[in-house]
């Protein structure tokens, strides 16, 4: 008798995570549902890697939410501020810089969990990360296990029916090296992601700001030339 595949929401930004996620996914036998985010944000061009990802990944189904954060704004990504350039990595360890998106997992996360119960599925996956990561709140594992317990205590799924909501975080104890180096073992086409917060019109990164640092320095570590920055 054939196996049914488990089913996940995998969110999918069309960066080098979360792309690595979805590899990862597939690989443990899931059957994934991508979901990215419109949300106002600035690099709007990880939507059409994302879109490229997808279905080059040949996922069940891709789905975008249209969400406009900029409503709020109180973010490099989503207001008229300024990206950061060439921060010290001593100062990304220390404090949550600007490029933070007020709650963005959180809210992100919520509609994953929707999108989950109108499918059936108890897995979730996100790409985020607690060495390499700028200091966002919203990454460590901390935060994680406090959305699952808030998953099972919030659903019909979780209450009821299907048993408890797992959230599927790979990459969070890995440094970006660590992560260049499964994404090429799980064969992500790499060069189609897109890391830059803030990326010229035709999608070439910028090479200064934190996103582009820590993506530099991750390839040169695991001694992977990354053709997508080499542009």
């Amino acid at each position: 008798m054939t196996q049914v595949q488990r089913k996940a929401v995998v969110l999918l930004s069309g960066g080098l995570d979360s792309a690595t996620v979805l590899a990862w996914m597939q690989r443990e036998g899931f059957a994934c549902y991508a979901l990215s985010f419109r949300y106002g944000q600035r690099h709007a061009v990880e939507l059409d890697r994302a879109r490229e990802l997808a279905n080059r990944s040949r996922v069940v189904e891709h789905r975008t939410a249209e969400i406009d954060l900029r409503a709020f704004g109180g973010s490099a990504l989503t207001a008229d501020i300024p990206v950061p350039k060439d921060r010290p990595e001593s100062e990304m360890q220390h404090g949550v810089p600007i490029t933070y998106v007020p709650a963005r997992n959180t809210i992100f996360l919520a509609f994953a969990l929707a999108y989950a119960e109108t499918i059936g599925a108890t897995d979730l996956a996100i790409g985020v990360n607690a060495i390499d990561y700028s200091g966002y709140p919203d990454c460590r594992p901390d935060f994680i296990a406090a959305f699952a317990a808030l998953a099972n205590l919030a659903t019909r799924s979780g209450t009821q029916e299907r048993g408890k909501f797992t959230i599927h975080t790979p990459l969070q104890a890995l440094t970006k090296a660590q992560i260049v180096t499964l994404a090429v073992q799980l064969g992500v086409p790499t060069e189609r992601t897109v890391s830059c917060y803030d990326p010229d019109s035709d999608g070439s990164p910028c090479r200064h700001c934190d996103a582009c640092i820590l993506r530099a320095r991750g390839f040169a570590e695991a001694g992977v030339p990354d053709e997508f920055s080499a542009r």
